[in-house]
């Protein structure tokens, strides 16, 4: 008799005779379906980058003639050579990179700074349309401004110069945007208000109340902002002719270029194009303290 008033509780409640046991299992199974998504994602991502890593190991004989994905033993050559080609001018690059992208990141961050707080927090004519505006920017590829920036910027003489890269990175309407939208939702109201009636300046409220507030979301964008530039490739082939001045990636080509006539130098190709990846594997690592310190903090405390 008990058996039969389980049963009848089990069917009152709306649950099939042998069906509540195969549920948990199911449900196991549709939960891995994101995590083997996620799995082959990045597998897909890494598996170039594993590969250069691993043909960076190889000497120019090994390149050719071993497994993909077996590792070499010219790695130390391959370094040196690298080092000593055209008297150290791969490093010219790597530092041209660094000034090109930290710089570039670090003003466009604070220009996003600036606009994205004011946009968020006062309210004058025009600025929902020049949010708009704005808003259309982050929308236009990147290679459609390229040519103009070009005729502008030899208008004012500064082609084939640092500042003519770095100019038209100053400005990233994505930054903006995102700024806007972090000072929108980390920067209370009261908090503003509260420094106005102690008597604090604009500039003070902004430099001491505001911005510390922001730091996470200024984080991103400087990360953003510095992969983005490091990683640019048709602004510096169109604005330079100096090949002192070049980034990273125009020196590749160029180097690359070469190669199709001089096999030997595929290996210190892919050799670069390794060093190249670690200063951004070592900024994501550095940076991403920020993200797990400042997102535990708030500021205006229950």
């Amino acid at each position: 008799m008990s058996s039969l008033a389980v049963g009848k509780a089990d069917t009152a409640a709306g649950a099939a005779p042998g069906t509540v046991q195969n549920r948990p299992p199911l449900r196991r199974r549709i939960a891995l379906i994101p995590t083997v998504t996620l799995l082959l994602g990045a597998l897909y991502c890494l598996l170039p980058v594993a590969w250069v890593v691993i043909a960076a190991t190889k000497s120019g004989s090994e390149l050719f003639s071993t497994f993909t994905f077996l590792p070499g033993t010219g790695f130390a050559d391959n370094f040196s050579d690298l080092s000593a080609y055209r008297d150290g001018v791969y490093w010219e690059w790597m530092g041209n990179s660094a000034l090109y992208a930290g710089l570039g990141a670090l003003l466009s961050t604070a220009v996003s700074a600036f606009s994205g707080y004011a946009l968020a927090i006062y309210r004058f004519p025009g600025r929902e349309t020049l949010f708009n505006v704005l808003l259309a920017g982050v929308l236009m590829p990147p290679v459609i401004l390229a040519i103009p920036q070009y005729l502008l910027l030899a208008k004012v003489d500064l082609t084939d110069s640092y500042l003519g890269v770095l100019l038209p990175q100053l400005l990233s309407p994505y930054g903006v945007y995102l700024s806007r939208i972090y000072a929108a939702a980390a920067v209370p109201a009261d908090v503003v208000e509260a420094g106005r009636m102690d008597g604090a300046s604009e500039w003070r409220i902004f430099s001491r109340v505001a911005l510390p507030m922001m730091v996470p979301g200024m984080v991103t964008v400087f990360l953003f902002q510095f992969v983005a530039i490091w990683n640019n490739f048709l602004l510096p082939y169109i604005m330079l002719s100096d090949d002192e001045k070049f980034p990273i990636t125009l020196g590749l080509f160029t180097l690359l270029e070469q190669g199709a006539n001089t096999p030997a130098l595929y290996t210190l190709v892919i050799t670069g194009a390794f060093l190249a990846v670690i200063p951004l594997v070592v900024l994501f690592l550095v940076i991403q303290r920020f993200w797990s310190l400042d997102l535990l903090s708030g500021a205006v405390k229950s």
